[in-house]
């Protein structure tokens, strides 16, 4: 089993929040904290280490991290530029990668991807209906064929997997967990749904 001292957690908080007037997300409130102090919540028992992966407002995000982590390569390229930054960063061979406005996450999400993961150098969740690709177990070691992968053009992160050994784990028991906000109306629908399950204060 892997322990503790052997797992990173990474935020995936760099993209340029487009569908949302160019905010940046995980820094937007919402039930009275900014959304990655929701999501920093699953993960931050679980690691060794806590980082952020960010692009802008770099001091805001150290408040919150371990470390803050920038893309190896500028112009906002996605979310796999992304994984491999926090790969290439991580002191551990396994990092748990999860995006920043996705609040609702189960709190137990770090246990359930180590206990699915089986034999595979990735673990991926699914909801029972689809897979969430940006919340997923990653062996460190993949870094360097993530670098050539990307050299030669893949931003698709599923295509990615699918050159490794991986595996879905089941959450069909919460899929509600995995909703994620792109626009206002998101945010507004789904603090209103949870308001009674996450902080206020």
């Amino acid at each position: 089993m892997i322990t503790k001292a052997e797992l990173s957690g990474l935020i995936l908080a760099g993209g340029q929040g487009r569908r949302m007037g160019g905010r940046d997300k995980g820094l937007e409130p919402f039930a009275g904290h900014p959304l990655v102090v929701h999501v920093r919540e699953r993960l931050v028992d679980g690691t060794a280490e806590l980082m952020i992966n960010a692009n802008r407002h770099l001091e805001r995000y150290g408040a919150f991290a371990d470390r803050v982590v920038i893309d190896e390569e500028g112009g906002y390229q996605g979310p796999l530029m992304g994984i491999y930054s926090g790969l290439r960063a991580s002191r551990t061979p396994w990092v748990v990668v999860v995006p920043c406005d996705s609040p609702a996450l189960p709190r137990d999400l770090v246990l359930r991807l180590l206990a699915g993961l089986g034999d595979a150098d990735i673990a991926v969740a699914h909801d029972g209906d689809r897979l969430h690709p940006v919340v997923a177990l990653i062996r460190t070691a993949l870094v360097d064929d993530l670098g050539i992968s990307l050299a030669a053009g893949e931003r698709k992160i599923d295509r990615w997997y699918d050159r490794h050994a991986w595996c879905q784990v089941d959450f069909s028991d919460c899929p509600g967990a995995f909703a994620n906000l792109n626009t206002v109306d998101d945010k507004q629908h789904l603090e209103v749904a949870l308001r009674k399950e996450l902080p206020t204060a």
